[in-house]
């Protein structure tokens, strides 16, 4: 008897939750056709970390988050002292706690713990831990067409309250991490819920405090990169990783081989790259062992017109930057391309995207050794990303891609600055 009333209770709860979240049956917030959602990111010089900020609550409280593309759920240090009358916690025997934790299909033991436990995990250390689901408001700005919009609400943001420690060796001041995973929890769901926009989000990370993230439809692409940059983007399918390694909420591509100014690397095997990662959370690009000594090889080979000097921690190889001439692409240097499903397909990494200035008169190259037993055999850092508009399509499984932004005289911050220089 207990069991079917518990049944019942949780029918009628799935029914309630589907109405309320589903985009299908709830009703859509209005916003105009050309309007995004946007967070302002900035580049952590100490870290090298993206950070961005929300606003959460009643009252509102900003709150500086980690952005990190493969976290499946948004996750804060609920003890800082902000106390939140909106917050409620999400209880264990809920369609709300079944959605953020699919494993969490029974009721059995919701009198013995009444809340929804979800897992947080700082991707910087490697840490998880349990966290407690709850929902509250979230607060982001908008844009409209190609100016600021008015801030937006989002009611019943699901969210995870983790524990202080986990803050180990985040940004000076971050109070959590923003997860753009591929979860029904993660920001990009529950604003494509919220909104009826398409699952889907762009990336435009800089160097400097100009980048972006937005949630939208085509139209407002549109409107702000221009359709010469939105409709030409290249796509590659996003995979999960063949071994099993790494999270199905994480973004991968596959990488069919490297090449060095259009000559192929003598790579043992095809595929070297399935299951690429594509991180904010890694500063720069690593390649497994084997392969990073090979590409080391064959750069050292290409570059011959350039000086080598002593290597500079973190990197392995290092040149002088004295007599090195520098173009809208950065320094002249030989470009690597990221073979994918075709030779007609690459992902071309010039100067700007390759070269790490370390001082006035060296510069070393931003691929890492990611070592002998690394799960993933490369893994696309933050670096690299930059200055590159990357959409992630949820709907299709998709990446689309524009390369470096330099190539056509603009960047994320030129580009950007003008609808980001108000505040919310």
């Amino acid at each position: 008897m207990m069991a079917c009333i518990q049944f019942v209770l949780l029918f009628l709860c799935s029914f309630i939750f589907i109405f309320k979240f589903n985009p299908s049956y709830a009703q859509i917030s209005n916003l105009p056709v050309k309007s995004l959602v946007l967070l302002p990111v900035t580049k952590d010089p100490a870290t090298f970390q993206y950070l961005t900020t929300i606003y959460h609550g009643t009252p509102q409280e900003p709150v500086k988050l980690v952005l990190d593309l493969g976290c499946p759920s948004l996750w804060v240090d609920c003890s800082s002292g902000h106390v939140s009358s909106s917050r409620r916690p999400i209880p264990s025997c809920s369609i709300q706690c079944s959605t953020a934790n699919p494993s969490n299909m029974s009721c059995a033991f919701s009198a013995a713990r009444p809340t929804c436990d979800l897992s947080a995990e700082n991707s910087i250390t490697g840490s998880a831990t349990r966290g407690e689901l709850v929902e509250d408001i979230l607060t982001i700005r908008s844009v409209d067409g190609s100016k600021s919009g008015p801030a937006t609400t989002v009611d019943h943001f699901l969210l995870s309250c983790a524990p202080k420690f986990l803050l180990n060796r985040l940004a000076k001041g971050a109070q959590g991490m923003l997860g753009l995973g591929k979860t029904r929890i993660a920001l990009p769901s529950q604003l494509a819920s919220k909104f009826g926009f398409q699952r889907k989000f762009a990336t435009c990370l800089s160097s400097s405090s100009d980048g972006v993230v937005l949630f939208g439809n085509e139209a407002g692409y549109d409107s702000i990169f221009g359709t010469e940059i939105s409709r030409s983007l290249v796509y590659t399918p996003l995979v999960t990783n063949p071994d099993g390694s790494g999270s199905s909420q994480e973004y991968s591509i596959n990488v069919k081989s490297i090449k060095i100014n259009g000559k192929r690397l003598p790579l043992s095997q095809e595929g070297i790259g399935e299951g690429t990662k594509i991180s904010t959370t890694v500063p720069y690009t690593t390649l497994e062992s084997s392969i990073y000594s090979t590409f080391i090889k064959a750069y050292t080979e290409a570059a011959t017109n350039m000086t080598i000097v002593a290597p500079v921690s973190p990197f392995g190889l290092c040149f002088s930057s004295k007599e090195n001439g520098s173009t809208l692409l950065g320094p002249m240097v030989p470009t690597v391309d990221l073979v994918l499903q075709s030779e007609m397909v690459k992902w071309r990494v010039h100067g700007r995207n390759a070269m790490v200035p370390v001082s006035d008169e060296v510069m070393c190259l931003g691929f890492l050794d990611g070592g002998v037993n690394s799960k993933t055999s490369i893994i696309i850092g933050g670096f690299q990303l930059e200055d590159n508009l990357l959409e992630f399509n949820l709907g299709t499984s998709m990446l689309g891609f524009s390369s470096s932004l330099l190539n056509r005289q603009t960047s994320c911050s030129m580009m950007l600055q003008s609808i980001l220089k108000d505040s919310l």
